[in-house]
């Protein structure tokens, strides 16, 4: 491994300046990535572990290796092997090294044995298998945990040679953070057998024809959340499936798709609803006020801390904790929070009693975590760590029906409050349902306030809406005109113009200001070519599409985005792009 994957690994200290992408960090991620899709996967534990002992090889050197799973005797449960051509054989048995394991268990720490014949652990098992009289032998093994409890060993062996002799620290880093994520999957499948009734009792209603009850009894607990469609709906079982364990939750999203319901959902619908539920924006506040905020802090601090005060994570304790926007803290406090979720302890900031903590953690992010990991951004531990079951919550225009239902329950809402009686008409409905909406439903909340603050009858009808009268202010995310770029731009919009583009990409220190775009054609929202109606909403993927679109002729693709060809060629450096050229 290179300096990332070390300085991801450190539990203390800040990453230094590293370079953005490496191929030994590239097979690390890939590897840690492989296997979470194996883990993820909808088969029994068995097979998935078996699958997973089988990919090592292809990301470490070794010549056997195995993943045991203990029973709650000490027996072992499982047994997944790689490397043994048949394990039907009576020595495939005994490659099994049960002294170095016991030790494992035992001490709950990895074990590194750099020659085998010489180890007393081996000669007493007189396992010839990993032991070898011409050439040495080398043994790595790491303890398998599952909720805090050791629950078995991840073990590999291989020649011992001059290239792997400086692999060891590189590999047992690589190899527990396997064992984290296995331990996870072995927590969350025992939770499941342990429910295993509840969950074929639902499986018969649901063939009886009780499906849509079950379902709407379901819905019920979760009302705050409207939605009909397949995606919101495949979201919410999945919702329900997490809920009934511990295991940490990564909600995925654009801005505006409801992270916070969704994690109350979650709180809800588990044995923790009684608890509190506990919410964070960590890109609220700055990383010392973050600090005292998570830990507490003890009464003389810092200047202003009169009295003592317990953190979030004390107060969420039995609960659940949501921590939006957690792709935002900074390196240095992420080994901080990283130490809390391992160990769950944590320290008041200014005291020095150890508080243990029990809370159902639950993760928001609309950043790109694994790109901001490869840079050197987050934590590869730390993602390892909150990236256990990630839900990917889908944006509005993914949604085909729920915009007019979320429009009604908005507009009921605002009646509600300001004793109004107001109602759409099918026309205003099927305006409201075609339009794009970038800022998905806290967008649609607004334009349905706005519109119904402004409405000169009961019945909003589609000339009420802003984007009738060349009034709505969102459009600035992606079309705009050159016409009037001295004007303010609410000024403009009162004359019926456009205004300027604002960029689609976000801007950087030193980069051209808004008065420096080039004037661009607005877009035709019904239009295949318009690059910021494109499905793909990430900054690199409208980058991409652009510079395709028009041969990667950077000043070409600036004029479409409405940048300014060093915007561009800034913007391909920050992502990383290479450029193709013809």
């Amino acid at each position: 491994m290179t300096r990332i994957l070390r300085d991801c690994v450190e539990e203390v200290g800040a990453l230094p300046g590293v370079p953005s992408k490496t191929p030994e960090v590239e097979i690390s991620c890939s590897g840690i990535y492989e296997i979470s899709k194996l883990l993820t996967a909808a088969i029994p534990l068995e097979i998935t572990l078996v699958k997973v002992a089988n990919i090592l090889p292809t990301f470490l050197r070794m010549r056997h290796g195995a993943i045991v799973v203990l029973a709650s005797e000490g027996e072992p449960e499982i047994n997944a092997s790689a490397g043994v051509t048949d394990p039907r054989q009576s020595g495939a048995r005994h490659i099994i090294p049960q002294a170095a394991m016991d030790q494992i268990v035992t001490t709950g720490q990895p074990l590194v044995i750099r020659e085998t014949n010489k180890s007393e652990l081996f000669q007493a098992d007189h396992q010839p298998s990993l032991s070898s009289d011409t050439i040495p032998i080398t043994f790595i093994g790491v303890p398998l945990r599952a909720a805090h409890k050791l629950v078995g060993t991840l073990w590999i062996d291989r020649f011992k040679d001059s290239a792997t002799e400086l692999r060891h620290n590189e590999d047992i880093r690589f190899l527990t953070m396997v064992a984290d994520l296995v331990g996870q999957t072995i927590a969350f499948h025992r939770a499941l057998s342990t429910s295993g009734p509840q969950i074929i009792q639902l499986h018969r209603r649901s063939a009886e024809g009780g499906r849509n009850d079950q379902s709407q009894s379901s819905r019920a607990k979760v009302d705050w959340i409207v939605g009909e469609s397949p995606a919101v709906r495949q979201v919410l079982e999945i919702v329900s499936a997490v809920a009934m364990t511990n295991t940490t939750v990564l909600l995925r999203g654009e801005s505006g798709t409801g992270k916070e319901f969704f994690a109350q959902a979650i709180h809800e619908l588990s044995p923790r609803r009684k608890k509190s539920f506990v919410k964070l924006n960590c890109a609220a506040l700055p990383e010392s006020l973050l600090e005292s905020e998570l830990f507490g802090h003890e009464k003389g601090a810092f200047t202003g801390a009169v009295s003592q005060r317990p953190g979030r994570f004390e107060l969420a304790n039995g609960g659940t904790l949501l921590l939006d926007e957690i792709g935002e803290i900074s390196p240095a406090f992420q080994a901080k929070l990283l130490r809390v979720l391992q160990e769950g302890e944590l320290e008041r900031l200014g005291g020095t009693k150890t508080l243990k903590v029990d809370v159902r953690l639950i993760c928001a992010t609309n950043k790109d975590l694994e790109a901001a990991v490869a840079n050197g951004e987050f934590r590869a531990d730390l993602y390892y760590r909150i990236n256990v079951v990630p839900i990917v919550l889908p944006p509005l225009r993914e949604r085909p029906g729920d915009i007019s239902r979320l429009s009604k329950v908005f507009l009921d809402r605002f009646n509600r409050e300001n004793n109004r009686e107001l109602a759409f008409t099918a026309p205003a409905l099927d305006l409201i349902s075609q339009c794009y909406f970038p800022g998905n439903v806290r967008e649609l909340e607004n334009c349905v306030r706005r519109t119904a603050t402004l409405a000169r009858a009961k019945m909003i009808v589609p000339s009420d809406f802003a984007c009738q009268n060349s009034q709505c202010l969102s459009a600035r995310l992606w079309k705009g005109d050159g016409a009037g770029r001295e004007a303010e731009p609410i000024d403009e919009l009162t004359r019926g113009g456009t205004m300027s583009a604002v960029s689609p990409l976000s801007t950087q220190p030193g980069s051209v200001s808004h008065s420096e775009v080039a004037p661009i054609k607005a877009c035709d929202p019904n239009g295949s070519a318009c690059v910021a109606l494109s499905p793909r909403l990430t900054e690199r993927d409208r980058l991409i599409e652009a510079m395709e679109k028009v041969g990667w002729v950077q000043a070409k693709a600036a004029r479409m985005l409405g940048l300014t060809p060093r915007q561009v060629g800034y913007a391909l450096r920050r992502h990383n792009i290479e450029v193709k050229k013809f």
